[in-house]
């Protein structure tokens, strides 16, 4: 009992955090804590499946900066991009191209870094891999294309990744990259300035 009132009141913390999804307030955060928060959500999805082993999420974080951003829509990027990384692993069972790597753990690697650019402007990057099925050259070019998916009908919408995409670059003036191979496995980066202008700022700026 004291372990599962623990693991509940851990789930509603990490429900509370993510559910700043309707703030429209630049916030300062700490993003391993939004990262982890989304994968306590996620934990039910991350454990063993009948089509697959536990995939194990390995975290290799850097000493980076707390960061001024729209936490909540940030919530929603990892969320995303997560889930397609499980849907990834999850398919490479039953996929003739991979059986190859049977012996292959299904996993996700999370790192993070402090990059500063040639103007001497503070980046973070967080970088998000799965080894899962990855990527022909013709779908990586139109991930982020609204209601573009792979996903059998009625198990995507095709949203999540160009939402993503609006989120990070047009929110933040950030970048959102994807490198990806076939049976290799796909790798999201993402780029975030250590401050993001608010709308009216960026009009004063102007």
């Amino acid at each position: 009992m004291r372990v599962g009132s623990q693991r509940i009141a851990d789930i509603v913390q990490s429900l509370r955090s993510f559910s700043r999804l309707d703030e429209s307030d630049l916030k300062t955060v700490d993003l391993h804590e939004n990262i982890d928060n989304t994968l306590m959500i996620l934990k039910h999805r991350l454990k063993a499946q009948s089509s697959r082993p536990e995939i194990k999420v390995v975290k290799n974080y850097g000493n980076i900066p707390l960061i001024n951003c729209y936490a909540g829509q940030l919530n929603q990027v990892f969320m995303n991009i997560l889930i397609n990384a499980i849907d990834a692993l999850g398919s490479v069972q039953d996929n003739e191209f991979c059986k190859v790597r049977t012996s292959t753990s299904p996993q996700i690697l999370i790192q993070t870094e402090t990059l500063i650019d040639s103007e001497h402007k503070t980046w973070v990057q967080i970088e998000i891999s799965d080894n899962g099925l990855g990527m022909s050259e013709t779908v990586r070019n139109r991930i982020f294309e609204p209601f573009f998916t792979t996903k059998p009908v009625g198990q995507g919408t095709g949203m999540g990744l160009a939402i993503s995409y609006q989120i990070v670059v047009e929110k933040h003036q950030g970048q959102l990259l994807c490198t990806s191979q076939l049976g290799e496995g796909s790798t999201f980066v993402i780029t975030l300035p250590l401050s993001t202008m608010s709308n009216t700022e960026a009009v004063t700026h102007l």
